[in-house]
């Protein structure tokens, strides 16, 4: 059976993630242990024991949901070997790993630093997210084109599954589209409780540190191509995948279209490695028909006879 390796993004992450799974498998304990010696903090502690505040930090967001997809994928080496992979958002980093673009350690300070710059370009021009249900992705993109100005801009951010978009920007023009959304027809419109307005026009600054962060890093080529976030198609060029990743801070996850170029490649089954569910919840709409299935503790991975 085909298969895609799906890797989940920011907000995945929640306290305990991955502790079984490095109690259960040693390869899993040998990839946390890695990670706190390579950025030299007890990441796994804030992953096991929180609290919180201070997991959900976008620097320490980040690096914990690439270690737990990275153990996973450890875990089952050798087991299924896929055809290609994507990743949402700071998840394209994992599914270059898996690819083989990038090790594992530079990825990990790679993520840590893009983790600092993103939540330093929110603190120098704060800005929000909002969650928009039940609309067309064209309608979000003209309310936001609307309500926007010269200085105070929204974007959309993620584009995610027919009906589920995310608009990204500075915090008075979020709070304006939310109200131009609802009374364009939007079913729901959520706030989101996130650092900065991620994805969109005001992470420019944070672009510059990446790309030099990333510049010290070898990109080879990919094993097998990983689908970009900013052009939802199959990219198998290392240099490329490095620019790639740096243009993702301000362009859309157009998370839809990426799975829709996965099923038409003929993938036949996804699976997510990492914590929560997220995408496989998704693929309910993005592949419908096409088996999903989320990887992320010892229990899911017996099912697949690992």
């Amino acid at each position: 059976m085909s298969t895609a390796y799906l890797f989940p993004g920011q907000g995945s992450q929640e306290v305990g993630m991955g502790r079984a799974l490095a109690e259960a498998h040693p390869v899993a304990a040998r990839t946390f242990e890695e990670a706190d010696d390579t950025l030299g903090v007890s990441l796994s502690r804030v992953m096991w024991e929180g609290p919180e505040d201070e997991l959900v930090q976008t620097q320490n967001a980040q690096p914990a949901i690439l270690v737990h997809s990275v153990a996973v994928l450890r875990v089952m080496a050798g087991g299924v070997e896929p055809v290609m992979a994507a990743g949402h958002s700071l998840g394209e980093f994992s599914a270059h790993v898996a690819a083989g673009t990038l090790g594992f350690a530079d990825a990990l300070t790679a993520v840590r630093r893009r983790g600092e710059l993103m939540a330093q370009a929110g603190r120098e021009r704060p800005g929000t997210m909002a969650a928009v249900l039940g609309m067309d992705d064209d309608a979000v993109k003209e309310v936001c084109a609307q309500v926007s100005t010269e200085t105070s801009v929204v974007v959309t951010a993620n584009l995610n599954s027919p009906g589920q978009v995310v608009v990204s920007g500075d915090v008075d023009a979020v709070e304006r589209s939310m109200e131009a959304l609802r009374e364009a027809g939007a079913k729901r419109v959520v706030p989101l409780n996130v650092s900065g307005a991620f994805h969109s026009p005001l992470m420019e600054p944070a672009q510059g540190g990446l790309r030099q962060a990333l510049e010290s890093i070898k990109f080879d080529r990919p094993r097998f191509p990983v689908v970009s976030n900013v052009t939802a198609t199959p990219e198998d060029d290392g240099p490329r995948a490095r620019e790639l990743l740096v243009e993702q801070l301000t362009s859309p996850v157009r998370w839809a279209e990426s799975v829709g170029t996965m099923v038409e490649e003929g993938v036949e089954r996804f699976l997510e490695l990492g914590p929560g569910s997220v995408l496989t919840g998704l693929n309910r709409r993005n592949a419908r028909g096409v088996p999903s299935e989320a990887l992320g503790t010892p229990e899911d991975l017996a099912g697949l006879g690992l």
